[in-house]
């Protein structure tokens, strides 16, 4: 147990995480964690973390190479089983939100079941897995909001001269969208025309998913490290924010 517990500090997994992804308390967890072996685990629970960690047994872990891809990974496989403790508290509970925004999330789940019930080529769970991608991705550009705007007033739901963002940034980026989908739809953009372009787009996204696996790999070094300065095994509510600072003056130091 003690290179479990190794594991999980190596890969960032807090007890709150791990707890609301096994579905169990805390403490509950604590005591599965006390336990000598994972085989005294509920056979549940011990399958349940087997797979969170892509192994078929605990003596794999001793095996395990701790890359930026593997942490990454495993990551996923947390966030998806944490957010789906999280929607079916959201769809049994709507209660602290106001009318309108009740009736907009009561519409907006509806529909997505509605689609995923009636979809039988699949084709819609991908559809909405780029939705839940964009909807989680937008705090980080308005251009973003911007085609949501553009979309609605393409489509008749908005006026055209709504502008509920930077007016003048989304003015530009609505013109620019327009101008592309005027070539698209004209058949002014054939694929031996915009080859290039496309690889040039394929470039940028290898080099972001390079970049973010760098950062991964960097952020979580210095993570293990600063644990082992300050002599604790894992981060939580208490001590956050020392380890936090510790990160970052150890990232400093490579300055």
């Amino acid at each position: 147990m003690e290179q479990l517990n190794q594991l999980l500090t190596e890969l960032g997994v807090s007890k709150v995480r791990l707890a609301k992804y096994l579905g169990v308390s805390r403490q509950m967890l604590y005591n599965y964690l006390a336990l000598p072996n994972l085989n005294e685990w509920p056979k549940e629970k011990n399958l349940k973390l087997l797979s969170l960690l892509d192994v078929k047994s605990i003596e794999e872990i001793g095996t395990l190479e701790i890359t930026g891809e593997y942490i990454i990974e495993v990551e996923n496989r947390l966030n998806e089983g944490v957010k789906d403790s999280s929607n079916r508290e959201l769809l049994t509970d709507l209660k602290g939100f106001n009318k309108k925004e009740q009736e907009i999330l009561s519409n907006i789940i509806t529909l997505l079941k509605e689609k995923l019930a009636d979809d039988k080529s699949k084709n819609t769970y991908h559809t909405y897995c780029y939705l839940y991608h964009f909807l989680q991705s937008m705090e980080t550009a308005p251009e973003l909001y911007y085609i949501l705007a553009y979309m609605s007033k393409s489509l008749g739901f908005t006026e055209a001269l709504e502008f509920i963002y930077d007016k003048d940034q989304q003015f530009i980026f609505e013109s620019i969208l327009f101008s592309a989908m005027t070539l698209y739809n004209n058949g002014g953009a054939s694929k031996s025309k915009i080859t290039e372009s496309h690889k040039r787009f394929e470039q940028d996204i290898e080099h972001k998913n390079e970049e973010k696996l760098s950062r991964t790999q960097e952020l979580n070094t210095a993570k293990v490290q600063a644990l082992k300065e300050l002599g604790y095994t894992e981060i939580n509510e208490s001590n956050a924010k020392e380890v936090l600072e510790k990160i970052a003056e150890i990232q400093s130091r490579k300055v």
